[in-house]
């Protein structure tokens, strides 16, 4: 089977709020959809909803995989919207004596790229197609349209394509934000790191907001404004988390509080392993020999986050925090020009959390041969998912456009466009990481990023004296100053700065 076919019928396996979002979009579609979950109550709740919405026609459950499997049309499409781990490899166990050659599994889910490319392999042997897709956009895009990133053989990509293209996000331009990531596990690993960007843009937006609330003095509904202003025009225009953040801060219970007050500063979707991918993008970061600081320091922040009771200890037994301060503000002139320093600074965060994941997927790519098209990727993270960034990816965009073939080293770094966005955006990172540094300002993700800017481009960096160091205690041995650069290989000199 080639070419591209026309999929009236799919499979999906677990109708939590993504599998179930998707259900439900997919049937508005005109698709015949087929729920499975171990909940009866969960596929009831999707049945449900099918009605209010109109479209229980499209809707049925299947409690065994036997009847599951014989209520699709061929090409038979499963899709899984499960946790990461062994849950999906008990689905796939469980479904092989029911599959057929030429059915189409495609994750869903937010699952390891190692277990995604270890199924393929087995599904292969079967003559079953696994595709691993990230989706993003959390339950609500699952529900209006995801943005989504699917890799695997390039057949069943070409097969599922249309099928994708219907429920999938779109941008301004009505462009479906849906593409063929690459082969392998290309789909899950660019996901991946899209939430390793995700985690450092979000840091960094909230830094931004707590600099506002504390040390400015600003009142929920001014700082909404100023969100709303950002997202409305310049580098931070329609920017998802930006937009959102607005939101946040005028929003109202029922009562007519701000939820936002009533919020605990505890997030603890890292230890409690419901979330992975911001564990695993940080771990190749580190793999792949990639510094990756506004990626590396927001998850960090995050994990101070999650154990909000140990911060407690912590602050009892040191006698108290180091508590923020007010930064000194003259006039409204000063405010005026320290916000638009803070606004460039929260962009140069969000570039530098881009430009991190995109060399991290870089070599990954090459590493693994995927044949990754990052003009595709660009496209995917248009719309529809969390680190949409209208200005970001317009510049991307123009970039990879221009690429003529497949270079050595994708490092963006040694784009002159992206380093006069930097360049021009330094400035007012600094003043803020001064500013904020002086008040105790929490800024983990902007102030790494200031870091990696200042450590990417220097020729004079103190590791000089920490190569010194190691050569004294462990004879780790130096490059000559008057030597190229060349590959970071071993040096071949010894000094013996001491006799043993």
């Amino acid at each position: 089977m080639t070419g591209k076919v026309e999929i009236k019928s799919v499979a999906i396996i677990g109708c939590g709020s993504m599998g179930g979002g998707m259900a439900l979009l997919f049937a508005e579609k005109g698709i015949k959809v087929s729920l499975n979950d171990p909940s009866e109550q969960t596929v009831n709740q999707v049945l449900e909803q099918a009605k209010k919405a109109g479209v229980a026609d499209k809707v049925e459950k299947h409690e065994d995989y036997a009847d599951l499997c014989k209520s699709l049309g061929s090409p038979r499409v499963f899709l899984f919207s499960l946790p990461h781990g062994t849950v999906g490899d008990t689905v796939v166990e469980n479904l092989h004596p029911y599959l057929e050659k030429g059915d189409i599994i495609i994750d869903a889910g937010n699952e390891h790229w190692l277990n995604t490319q270890r199924r393929q392999g087995k599904c292969l042997n079967q003559g079953v197609y696994y595709v691993g897709m990230g989706v993003s956009g959390g339950y609500q895009a699952a529900r209006r349209g995801p943005s989504m990133c699917p890799g695997g053989q390039e057949i069943a990509l070409e097969m599922v394509m249309p099928l994708l293209e219907k429920v999938c996000a779109r941008d301004s331009k009505g462009r479906p934000c849906v593409g063929k990531a690459g082969n392998g596990g290309a789909g899950h690993y660019i996901k991946m790191i899209h939430n390793g960007i995700e985690q450092a843009m979000i840091s960094a937006v909230s830094e931004a907001w707590q600099i506002m609330k504390v040390s400015l003095g600003m009142g929920a509904d001014e700082i909404g404004n100023v969100f709303e202003k950002w997202a409305a025009d310049g580098e931070l225009r329609n920017t998802f988390l930006v937009n959102i953040a607005a939101d946040i801060c005028r929003t109202k219970d029922e009562k007519g509080d701000k939820v936002l007050d009533y919020v605990q500063d505890k997030v603890v979707q890292d230890t409690d392993e419901t979330e992975g991918t911001g564990i695993w993008s940080n771990e190749e970061a580190v793999r792949l020999h990639v510094p990756s600081p506004s990626l590396t320091t927001a998850h960090y922040f995050r994990l101070a986050s999650a154990d909000r009771a140990q911060r407690e200890r912590v602050e009892k037994v040191f006698g108290g925090s180091f508590p923020i301060e007010k930064i000194a503000l003259q006039s409204a002139k000063e405010k005026d020009a320290f916000l638009e320093d803070l606004r460039q600074a929260v962009y140069a965060a969000c570039l530098a959390s881009y430009v991190q994941g995109l060399i991290i997927i870089d070599k990954a790519d090459r590493e693994n041969k995927w044949d990754a098209n990052y003009g595709t990727i660009i496209q995917i993270w248009r719309a529809g998912c969390i680190i949409q960034a209208d200005y970001i990816a317009d510049l991307l965009e123009n970039l990879y456009k221009n690429e003529h073939g497949r270079q050595d080293n994708r490092n963006l770094l040694y784009e002159s466009r992206i380093a006069e966005e930097f360049k021009k955006t330094f400035p007012a990172l600094k003043r803020v990481v001064a500013k904020g540094t002086e008040a105790n300002s929490i800024i983990p993700s902007i102030s790494a990023s200031l870091e990696y800017l200042k450590f990417s481009n220097n020729l004079e960096l103190p590791t000089r004296f920490y190569e010194a160091e190691m050569d004294y205690f462990g004879k780790h041995m130096f490059d000559l100053k008057s030597e190229p650069a060349g590959q970071p290989v071993t040096g071949k000199h010894h000094f013996e700065w001491k006799a043993a």
